[in-house]
């Protein structure tokens, strides 16, 4: 009898744990709307944070690891979901492993995770993150094979923007490839292509005659250039 009633008591706390653990999600999950409601960032991200503690799911980790990257947190993203590149991250992982590397100026890390997002979606948004990549790598034949697929498919009213201004500011996606392309030609000989970049550069501005960054490179490879020829014309000793 004794231990009869000892394993009533037994399942009855197992039963009032089920269902005050229940309750806790539901509260949990109540708030997190109301907080959605409210716009209230740290408050999602705390409502997200009791959920994948109370009920872990890989969606919930997803959403909380693009809040944080949402918000500049990019290590907060990184330590939610990890950065190795698994078979079955979704597309959210992916982006955010990208992104949040990539901000973290991880170039190299970086790099796989926009070739599974292209492989997935290719477009010339992340033709242009993978461009930009391999050039600040110096990966001047990867860089152009991106720039290329770029060039043909940006469309007219593909922008991107730039915030080396204290006013951020769009140029055309295409003119934005084009930038690059004088960056990679530079690249690949920053003495004997000096001209071709620049040529490259001048043909941009036409296209975006606001791209502020073009000239800003475009005065700094003529800059470059004079120094060569200052060189080259000294006496030998």
């Amino acid at each position: 009898m004794k231990r009869l009633l000892g394993l009533m008591v037994l399942v009855s706390s197992f039963m009032l744990s089920a269902q005050s653990n229940t309750e806790i999600i539901a509260h949990y999950e109540a708030y997190y709307k109301q907080m959605k409601k409210q716009g209230d960032v740290r408050g999602i991200i705390d409502a997200m944070t009791h959920l994948n503690v109370l009920a872990p799911s890989q969606a919930r980790k997803d959403t909380l690891a693009y809040i944080y990257l949402d918000q500049g947190m990019n290590n907060q993203a990184l330590n939610t979901i990890g950065y190795e590149k698994n078979a079955t991250d979704s597309d959210i992982a992916i982006q955010v492993k990208a992104l949040a590397l990539k901000a973290l100026k991880q170039p190299e890390m970086a790099i796989p995770f926009f070739e599974e997002l292209f492989k997935r979606d290719p477009n010339a948004v992340i033709a242009y993150e993978l461009a930009e990549l391999n050039i600040q790598l110096t990966k001047t034949a990867d860089a152009e094979k991106h720039i290329i697929y770029g060039l043909a498919n940006a469309k007219p009213e593909m922008k991107k923007a730039f915030f080396e201004r204290q006013t951020p500011y769009e140029v055309s996606l295409k003119s934005a490839f084009m930038y690059l392309n004088a960056l990679n030609v530079y690249h690949k000989d920053n003495k004997a292509n000096i001209d071709a970049a620049v040529d490259i550069l001048d043909a941009a501005l036409k296209e975006s005659p606001n791209f502020n960054m073009i000239q800003i490179t475009k005065n700094e490879l003529l800059r470059q250039k004079q120094i060569l020829q200052a060189e080259a014309t000294q006496p030998k000793n």
